[in-house]
């Protein structure tokens, strides 16, 4: 019956070059908090941010529609936030609830600026993994802060400690710790977690249960 679907939505947005069996975690935990769990799947290496974004969020919100939503949130892996900032800087959401980024590159990253003009880091992460570098060209230093209650997470801990040379700072092997902080945000939180597996990690998915139900992270 109608009336037994979820209230509330939450969009899944996996980062570059993975899949959204990457989310599949986090989709079981969320679906048993009580929210509606959309996992999408798109094509991270293929196309822009920009249009990964206008093809992607539009439809995801539809689905939400669809089934009744009346809030729809959103949990990101990485670039899956970029999307997200890129979308709501000029697009209006409703129904919009609560936003938390997991280890997005939201002041970009110095992986991309050190290696991205390699043939096989382009053949790699395409398009979009070239417009997450740390200049002031690249898209994320051009969107701005955030107008819409954000909640961030990232790592300090490096799976790959030869990325993490090129890194200033703490870091999680693909993004600064200070990086991942943008203007705006309501709560940021540093875990021991890496870069490729924070969607995973089950610190990660308390707090993202904690944030999208009460609007901050849960400390002691």
């Amino acid at each position: 019956m109608a009336n037994d679907l979820p209230s509330e939505y939450v969009v899944l947005l996996h980062g570059l070059a993975r899949t959204q069996r990457s989310m599949n975690k986090m989709e079981k935990r969320l679906s048993e908090e009580g929210f509606g769990v959309i996992n999408v799947g798109y094509p991270s290496r293929s196309k822009t941010i920009e249009e990964l974004a206008e093809e992607t969020i539009p439809n995801s919100i539809m689905l939400c529609r669809e089934q009744g939503a009346q809030r729809i949130h959103f949990v990101t892996h990485s670039m899956g936030g970029i999307m997200v900032r890129y979308y709501l800087k000029d697009h209006h959401i409703p129904e919009l609830g609560r936003v938390v980024m997991l280890s997005p590159p939201n002041q970009g990253s110095q992986i991309v600026d050190v290696f991205g003009d390699y043939l096989v880091f382009k053949w790699l992460n395409g398009p979009a993994g070239q417009q997450l570098g740390t200049d002031e060209e690249c898209l994320p230093k051009n969107l701005g802060s955030v107008a819409f209650e954000l909640g961030v997470i990232t790592g300090n801990s490096s799976i790959n400690l030869l990325l993490s040379l090129v890194i200033p700072g703490e870091d999680d092997g693909k993004v600064s710790t200070v990086n991942a902080k943008v203007d705006g945000m309501k709560d940021f939180m540093i875990i021991p977690s890496s870069h490729a597996f924070i969607m995973r990690n089950r610190d990660a998915i308390n707090q993202t249960t904690a944030f999208l139900k009460h609007g901050s992270f849960k400390r002691e």
